[in-house]
């Protein structure tokens, strides 16, 4: 009865993943713009847009959740935890075409405690000074999002592409062909992510949640006092460890019947294993007494734990020192190269400190206006989106990236907000245009100005020039993204670090004529 009872909690937490799971992955690969931006919800109560976002009650529910029933934040909720569950299950099933034996995958290994709570400690204190690389770096959400966004993404538009061409050589047009952007550098960090949980996958189950991950760090503190737990029956164990080759956790030690539940994540896959029901899921308070320890063995573990203590902060500490350096970026020394955030962010510095480079923003962009950064702003903005208006433009009226961001970053605005938010501002380059190099009617930048910024006015004869009225601009790209003239465009955007807000255009009067007659 009790091995019913853990089967059908595994079934729910399978069920409850796949709920979390699929939407949250379809609405950061969907290329059609056909989901609701509700799918978006699920994104804003993971841990770390929580934290950022301030939301107090999500950071309640997490922390009573783990409390009473351990870690299941990692294994239900966090989409970066369930795709490594379909590794394990992937690769679960290549090794069972090889072995007959039945899922000997893992083994206790003891818990590295220092290195998890050093990562833990300097990626807080970091966050805290306003860097937060290393969030960009060992987030699992942030992480999930470039993998979903840089590979899985352009994965389903490449099958799109190709039904479309069969479908359009047999006359069927329900699909169409859609362009497959991608950041080479977006990609790189996208297939560095995958590669690392894929290969701590197939080795050592979840060693990234329990070692590297600093949200595991902070519920494996809560957890490990949890109410409810996986504990042994000693009487009815056989000590076969089956429990232990199935916990991807590592964190049974079958010798001498101990559950870790600073690392279990709660996914009962030891309770199904059990042939004996000498696992169990129950209340089972944790006990703070201690086994006696010698004087000798006391001493002999702590110089070994100061030892290993010195070495991983150490190596934590140095590792940071370049980080905080290259963090600062370049753009000091080559004013006007500030990247342009999009409207909403308020500023350069707090966009850099709230967002962690998850590109939902990229892919939801409806112009594709919003790029992944690469280092040419300095490693404190690797990989955090801007605003590049070589091949388009911000829509006037658009806010979508706004809606969309779970750690708001990018503040939610309306339509009449954004159309006044100024985040830079047009420079004219008089000497490139090809109305002052050629003697050429133009004008294209006038034209696609929805601000009325970018006028024209008399040059030469009936030749007219550009000429930018700063109050008006907005900083939408419209004039730069059009503009013919290359490599260098005639006229360019130039970042403002805090946004600023600009002037409405004036309604033209709208005269009234009376008629008397037709007038023929």
């Amino acid at each position: 009865m009790r091995r019913k009872t853990t089967n059908r909690l595994k079934v729910l937490r399978v069920i409850l993943a796949i709920v979390i799971f699929i939407p949250i992955l379809l609405f950061f690969t969907d290329f059609t713009d056909m989901l609701p931006d509700t799918f978006g919800k699920l994104l804003e109560i993971q841990l770390l847009p929580a934290i950022l976002t301030g939301s107090g009650i999500i950071l309640v529910v997490y922390f009573l959740l783990t409390l009473f029933f351990g870690r299941i934040y990692c294994s239900v909720i966090c989409p970066a935890g369930i795709l490594q569950d379909l590794f394990n299950r992937i690769s679960c099933i290549g090794k069972k075409k090889h072995r007959k034996k039945k899922k000997i995958r893992f083994h206790y290994h003891k818990p590295a405690n220092r290195l998890r709570y050093v990562i833990l400690g300097i990626t807080a204190i970091l966050s805290v000074a306003g860097m937060t690389e290393l969030c960009l770096l060992f987030d699992p959400y942030s992480n999930f999002g470039r993998i979903a966004t840089n590979i899985f993404r352009p994965v389903a538009v490449w099958i799109n592409n190709i039904l479309a061409g069969i479908l359009s050589s047999k006359g069927v047009y329900s699909l169409y062909n859609v362009t497959i952007c991608i950041s080479t550098t977006a990609f790189i960090s996208a297939a560095i992510a995958f590669a690392v949980f894929s290969v701590m996958v197939f080795f050592r189950g979840r060693l990234f949640c329990n070692t590297i991950c600093p949200v595991g760090a902070l519920l494996s503190i809560v957890s490990r006092y949890s109410l409810f737990r996986i504990t042994f029956d000693k009487n009815k164990c056989n000590k076969c460890s089956l429990c232990e080759k199935t916990c991807k956790a590592e964190a049974i030690d079958s010798k001498n019947m101990t559950v870790d539940a600073s690392r279990c994540i709660t996914c009962f896959n030891c309770t199904s294993a059990c042939n004996k029901n000498s696992l169990r899921y129950a209340f089972a308070p944790v006990s703070f007494r201690k086994n006696p320890v010698s004087p000798q063995q006391k001493k002999s573990e702590a110089i070994s734990e100061s030892r290993r203590s010195f070495i991983t902060t150490s190596a934590a500490i140095a590792g940071t020192i370049p980080l905080s350096t290259l963090a600062k970026g370049d753009s000091d020394k080559n004013p006007g190269r500030d990247p342009l955030t999009p409207p909403g962010s308020l500023n350069i510095e707090r966009f850099k400190d709230l967002c962690t480079g998850c590109h939902l923003c990229v892919v939801q962009c409806p112009t594709h206006v919003l790029h992944p950064a690469g280092l040419k702003f300095g490693l404190g903005y690797m990989l955090k989106p801007y605003m590049s208006y070589e091949n388009s433009y911000c829509n006037y009226s658009c806010t979508i990236c706004s809606e969309v961001c779970p750690t708001d970053a990018i503040k939610p605005i309306t339509s009449e907000d954004k159309k006044t938010i100024q985040i830079g501002i047009a420079n004219f380059h008089r000497e490139l245009c090809v109305v002052y190099t050629e003697e050429n009617d133009c004008g294209a930048c006038s034209e696609h100005c929805p601000s009325q910024a970018v006028h024209m006015i008399p040059y030469k004869g009936t030749l007219t020039i550009p000429k930018v009225e700063s109050e008006l601009c907005i900083g939408c790209g419209g004039c730069e993204s059009i503009c013919p003239v290359r490599p260098e465009r005639a006229i360019t955007i130039v970042s403002n670090v805090t946004h600023k807000t600009a002037e409405l255009p004036k309604e033209e009067e709208v005269q009234e004529i009376e008629v008397n007659d037709f007038g023929f």
